[in-house]
């Protein structure tokens, strides 16, 4: 209390004074302690940061892997006698259609026969679709901050352009990363009992293409690729993308405000996509084909002049492969397969889209290609 006494007079202001100065300081500590734990909160998901990112990317890969086994699965027979189609020997032609091309298959060969080369297949699919929806993910994200960057708005969209490119880097991205793959999957697919090599399985067909022909015997056919790849995969996310935007925004056909997307709705955008993306690259994934199989003795052949014999077919580029295949068997046989293709491409691609959404869903990913 003496203590107290002797407070009087000015010092009794300073001591009504003190409540607000002591508020302040409070308020200042307050304010210092949120500072700094956030910071260690930051500091923690510093550390943490690598491990997420890292497990994020694995999902991602996974869920694009899961989704391009599932949707080639679903259509192996439909993408063998495209194959078929696409090398046969115009001389003695044995596939003449989609129902007559599956049938003969199944007469001749069985079950097994339809699904022949799936299980290479898969094994190039997977990892290419992985890296084909992770390549479009972050080419897209890299594409729309330069974009937002370049015109000052920071809330500028993608563009159908700027999805089409995004896609393009992701399908050279994938091709070329899967390519050796994809070349003795489609030896696999067209070898039969005739066949000079009996290939037993990828990796048998890999050594004795680089035991026979060369490392560059690998990557024929890649320059086509690449160019098919553009169009292709570019329109394919291009397509899909910008419908289920359009959807989204301007609500037609009855669909309802604030609600997602259902899965028929998206399965619609991806056969649309698929439908469009196939279509343009369809002659360079044949003539594609067909440089794939030069070097392979007998596996294709054209008619000669007398028109009666045959000769193995030669290339010296993708032009001259066009050139030829026009002049042998009409503007046509660059269409040729087209039909079961549609009929592959078109459930495929839409399947490959919504399992990849599902998936990303379900393994709860931050971002989603929509993102």
């Amino acid at each position: 209390m003496a203590s107290d006494d002797v407070v009087g007079g000015s010092n009794t202001v300073a001591f009504r004074q003190t409540p607000p100065l002591y508020a302040e300081s409070k308020e200042a500590a307050v304010s210092t302690f949120v500072n700094l734990a956030e910071e260690a909160k930051l500091a923690s998901e510093g550390v943490k940061a690598p491990g997420h990112a890292v497990l994020t990317i694995c999902k991602s890969l996974f869920a694009g892997g899961v989704a391009g086994g599932v949707s080639r699965s679903a259509v192996a027979p439909l993408e063998r006698l495209k194959i078929l189609l696409q090398v046969q020997n115009p001389l003695h032609r044995k596939y003449n259609g989609t129902i007559q091309g599956l049938r003969y298959i199944w007469n001749t060969e069985g079950l097994r026969g339809l699904f022949k080369g799936n299980g290479t297949n898969c094994a190039r699919i997977v990892p290419n679709s992985a890296v084909k929806f992770y390549s479009y993910e972050q080419a897209s994200r890299a594409i729309l901050w330069f974009y937002r960057q370049q015109t000052g708005n920071e809330d500028a969209e993608l563009t159908p352009v700027l999805r089409l490119g995004a896609g393009a880097c992701a399908g050279i991205i994938a091709m070329s990363a899967t390519y050796p793959m994809d070349m003795v999957r489609g030896r696999l697919t067209v070898q039969t009992e005739n066949s000079p090599y009996q290939y037993r399985g990828m990796f048998h067909a890999l050594s004795t293409v680089l035991r026979e022909e060369g490392p560059r015997a690998l990557y024929k056919g890649w320059f086509p690729s690449v160019i098919g790849v553009v169009p292709y995969v570019g329109l394919n996310f291009a397509v899909y993308e910008s419908l289920k935007d359009w959807l989204v925004k301007s609500r037609p056909f009855g669909l309802v405000e604030g609600e997602d997307l259902s899965m028929v709705t998206k399965l619609a955008c991806g056969a649309a996509a698929g439908t469009v993306g196939q279509t343009v690259a369809y002659p360079l994934d044949v003539i594609r084909r067909r440089m794939q199989m030069v070097g392979w003795k007998d596996a294709s052949s054209i008619v000669t002049g007398d028109g009666r014999s045959k000769a193995p077919l030669q290339y010296s580029g993708m032009v001259d492969a066009f050139r030829q295949t026009v002049r042998n068997e009409g503007f046509g046989a660059l269409y040729r397969g087209l039909v079961p293709n549609s009929v592959k491409v078109v459930p495929s691609i839409a399947i490959a889209f919504v399992t990849y959404e599902a998936l990303r869903d379900l393994l709860n990913v931050e971002l989603r290609i929509s993102d």
